[in-house]
């Protein structure tokens, strides 16, 4: 049963509020960290927000972590999504809901993007929505919560 929620981002998430606002928008990975913070409270989750990495071992390792609490995943994988089978094999081996998560909707974007490996392994997928995106997905998680907690 889930009771905590691990959130992760990939390479060039730290640069969100001024990297192509045109795509991502204005709002940074520290505003999107406080409201995460504020949208599980409100459901009754406690939240790790692994702010980002560039570094694919990192988010590993991290994946391995939240793995070991028993966390479900929350995880805007940014360009790895398309790139790398050892997060998605990583991810794979979560007990709890893996929830993808992409600012810019990444079907209407260039051809490459449109492949996510996080994809196949993940219980559900929300993109396009902006930071939103990260909201929704920890709603997802307190729904599928609720679910496994219903008599």
């Amino acid at each position: 049963m889930v009771s905590s929620i691990v959130v992760l981002n990939g390479p060039s998430l730290n640069l969100l509020g001024s990297r192509e606002p045109e795509v991502y928008g204005s709002t940074t990975l520290q505003e999107i960290e406080v409201m995460c913070r504020e949208r599980a409270a409100g459901h009754g989750l406690q939240l790790n927000f692994f702010r980002q990495t560039n570094h694919e071992g990192f988010l590993i390792d991290w994946i391995h972590e939240a793995r070991s609490i028993g966390a479900a995943v929350v995880i805007n994988p940014g360009s790895w999504a398309t790139t790398s089978v050892a997060i998605a094999d990583a991810l794979k081996l979560s007990e709890q809901p893996v929830i993808e998560v992409h600012i810019s909707n990444i079907h209407s974007r260039e051809p490459f993007r449109h492949a996510s490996h996080v994809s196949r392994v993940a219980k559900g997928v929300i993109a396009g929505l902006g930071f939103r995106s990260y909201l929704y997905a920890i709603d997802a998680v307190a729904d599928i919560h609720a679910i496994t907690r219903a008599p």
